[in-house]
C-alpha cells in the first residue's frame, strides 16, 4: 500500500535522519567505547544500556530510511477536494461546534494536534469530498454524519 508524506514532514524526517546518523550515532558509539573500557561485559550495565540504545537508534534510522524511500510526497491540494495535506473543518450533524483536521500520511498522525491519517475512518470518509458534502463515519458508537464546512 502506498504511503504519503507532506513536504513538511519529509523535511522533518530528513533532518531527524541527519541527526541520528551523525551526532546521535557518535554519542552512542562513545558510550559503548566507555562501557567497554570498564571491563567485564557480561555484568556491565552501562554496556548493555548502550547496546540497547544502539539497537533503538538503528531501528529508527531504518524506519525513516524506508519511509523516505517509499513514500509519495504530496503538496497541499488546490482544487478544493480533500486529500493528503488538506485542512478540513467538519461539523457533526445536529451540533454547532466544528472540528478541524489535517489529513496526513500514517507516519505523521498526531490526534492531539488534529493530524489524522488518510487511512483512518474519518480520513478515508473525507477523501475526495468537497465543501458542502456530507460523509458518514462508522464508529463503535454507531454511524456519525458530518458536513464538510471548508477544505483548504
Amino acid at each position: 500500500m502506498k504511503e504519503y508524506l507532506t513536504k513538511e514532514n519529509k523535511e522533518a524526517l530528513e533532518a531527524e535522519l541527519k541527526e541520528l546518523t551523525g551526532p546521535k550515532r557518535k554519542e552512542i558509539i562513545d558510550a559503548l567505547e566507555y562501557a567497554k573500557s570498564l571491563g567485564d561485559l557480561s555484568e556491565n550495565a552501562e554496556y548493555h544500556i548502550a547496546r540497547e540504545e544502539q539497537g533503538k537508534l538503528q531501528e529508527r534510522i531504518s524506519t525513516i530510511e524506508h519511509v523516505l524511500k517509499n513514500a509519495i510526497v504530496v503538496d497541499r491540494p488546490s482544487d478544493g477536494t480533500v486529500d493528503v495535506g488538506s485542512t478540513v473543518i467538519i461539523q457533526k450533524d445536529g451540533e454547532s461546534n466544528t472540528r478541524t483536521f489535517v489529513i496526513v500520511g500514517s507516519e505523521e498522525t498526531d490526534m492531539l494536534s488534529g493530524k489524522i491519517s488518510y487511512k483512518s475512518p474519518i480520513g478515508s470518509a473525507l477523501h475526495g469530498k468537497k465543501k458542502g458534502d456530507w460523509v458518514t463515519v462508522t464508529t463503535p458508537k454507531g454511524d456519525m454524519a458530518y458536513e464538510i464546512i471548508s477544505v483548504e
